[in-house]
């Protein structure tokens, strides 16, 4: 083939999933493409009820030419013929089904990457699934044997070894096995921060008040996170720790680690929260064979069309999924 008979290089395909109708999914949506504006070589497929503000949509219209449809087979025969226009998607269908649309069609290479908007786990179990959130559908979907939850901030990042179980259950889901796959997943993360930051540690939080205290508080820092931390440093992982959880989030700690691993959700969450807030911090799916990004926060249906929503999370989910998929980074293990 000449030169001049080269296919055009087809842009990065995104579908965003706005989420549930009556929260401030479609309102942080709208404001962040309406600061973005349209990015050359991405083609945007946006996911709304059409029961969604006008005022949203008119905000996508000032930057975007909508394209609409109103199925998801309609919007992949959709041709649009630049990256001014996205193609807006009507769906009557419940917003979890949009996800696992989304991810079918990442999962088998119909679009690069998904970005989404807060869906209530009521949501999820009122369209009849089973899932456990956005993790437990992109994991059925994918197949992925295991998936763990990313957090990317401008302060600090964190991992979580467990997902949404019950305080009750943390100890027997902590597992050598599954903290070793958790530090896999935590160095997939700290590989695609900026060059400054991956070069730093992880930081391993123990899971009992003062980690243990050398098995005065709980044993499980010296049988399980003292041994996996043995054997991944002798893969050459970069690690430190069992850290007091108390003290590990201190502001003079930010900037000695790469990714703080904690072992469970709250453990890392209310830290990372606090200070991230929903301005400054994603979520990134660990584990999957393909991008996934989401905003840090939930629906916060107690301001749904009170234009008052922050649209910080969202603007940044969609930049670091440009991102990933520019990088080809692909964050399995």
């Amino acid at each position: 083939m000449s030169e001049g008979d080269k296919k055009p290089k087809q842009p990065l395909r995104i579908a965003i999933t706005t989420g549930d109708a009556d929260g401030i999914g479609t309102e942080v949506t709208a404001k962040a493409l309406a600061k973005l504006k349209p990015l050359p070589g991405v083609q945007f497929y946006l996911w709304r009820s059409p029961v969604c503000p006008t005022k949203h949509l008119s905000l996508i219209d000032r930057a975007f030419k909508r394209l609409t449809v109103n199925t998801w087979p309609e919007a992949l025969k959709a041709a649009p013929d630049s990256h001014k226009q996205l193609v807006d998607i009507s769906s009557n269908l419940p917003p979890p089904v949009w996800v696992e649309t989304s991810a079918q069609a990442s999962h088998f290479g119909h679009i690069d990457a998904m970005v989404t908007a807060p869906l209530s786990k009521t949501a999820i179990a009122s369209a009849g699934f089973k899932d456990m959130g956005h993790t437990g559908i992109l994991k059925r979907v994918s197949r992925s044997k295991e998936l763990f939850m990313g957090f990317i901030g401008d302060k600090f990042n964190v991992v979580l070894a467990t997902g949404h179980v019950p305080i009750e259950e943390i100890h027997s889901h902590l597992t050598p096995a599954r903290l070793e796959r958790a530090l896999r997943a935590t160095d997939q993360l700290r590989q695609v921060l900026d060059k400054k930051s991956a070069s730093k540690p992880i930081a391993l939080l123990g899971l009992n008040p003062h980690a243990g205290e050398e098995g005065l508080i709980g044993s499980t820092e010296e049988k399980v996170h003292r041994a996996v931390m043995e054997a991944m440093r002798e893969k050459g992982l970069k690690i430190e720790g069992p850290l007091v959880p108390d003290a590990a989030f201190f502001k003079e700690n930010w900037s000695r680690y790469s990714v703080y691993l904690a072992n469970y959700h709250d453990q890392g969450l209310i830290p990372f929260k606090m200070i991230h807030g929903q301005e400054s911090g994603i979520h990134v799916t660990l584990g999957l064979p393909f991008v996934r990004t989401s905003v840090d926060h939930g629906t916060a249906k107690d301001i749904f069309g009170k234009n008052k929503a922050d649209a910080s999370s969202m603007t940044l989910a969609i930049e670091w999924a440009v991102r990933l998929c520019k990088s080809s980074a692909v964050l399995t293990f």
